[in-house]
């Protein structure tokens, strides 16, 4: 799964927390619907921030799942749930545990995670 991901985070307007947390349980089911989103997570941070974290296999599953319906429905409901657009990082997995990911065993000292 190491690869092209996406952090996207979010403030909850005044009084829209419940309405963000349900939104974002129910893009849930959308996500399983997506072949190249390999993991995705819906968080929350605080009592009003929350984010969304998702790995893709390559470039073009991020981007098919940037064109896909939970972006969609993310902006279209944006400006009644958030109190800013939603921000949209593309970043990059560097290293993973998941669930049936092979081990693969890095070449750093011990000495490395000393305090």
């Amino acid at each position: 799964m190491v690869g092209p991901a996406l952090l996207v985070t979010m403030e909850a307007k005044p009084g829209k927390e419940n309405e963000v947390e349900e939104f974002l349980k129910q893009a849930a089911s959308l996500v399983h619907d997506e072949d190249a989103t390999t993991v995705w997570f819906a968080v929350k941070f605080g009592p009003r921030t929350f984010g969304i974290f998702d790995a893709f296999p390559n470039e073009k599953g991020r981007e098919a799942h940037l064109a896909g319906k939970v972006a969609e429905r993310l902006m279209a409901k944006a400006p009644d749930l958030f109190e800013r657009t939603p921000r949209i990082e593309k970043i990059d997995v560097l290293a993973e545990k998941i669930p049936g990911s092979e081990r693969i065993d890095y070449d750093i000292p011990p000495e490395a995670y000393a305090p």
